[in-house]
């Protein structure tokens, strides 16, 4: 039994276009480059809760114990 050469079309999550090999999973270096800089930007995050900083109390850089 043969296996059907098959592939898969994906697209670029930026504008739908049909995905590049060279940029996967974008069509291109311009999508990628704006993806990223969305994720600079603080559009993307990951959810969570605050972190708190357990080290510096008083915010004045010291350690007590």
């Amino acid at each position: 039994m043969k296996k059907k050469n098959s592939k898969f079309i994906t697209f670029c999550p930026v504008c739908s276009s049909p995905t590049n090999v060279d940029y996967k999973p974008f069509c291109s270096r311009r999508c990628a480059d704006k993806d990223l800089l969305k994720w600079l930007n603080g559009e993307y995050y990951i959810p969570g809760s605050e972190i708190l900083d357990l080290d510096d109390n008083d915010g004045d850089g010291s350690i007590e114990n």
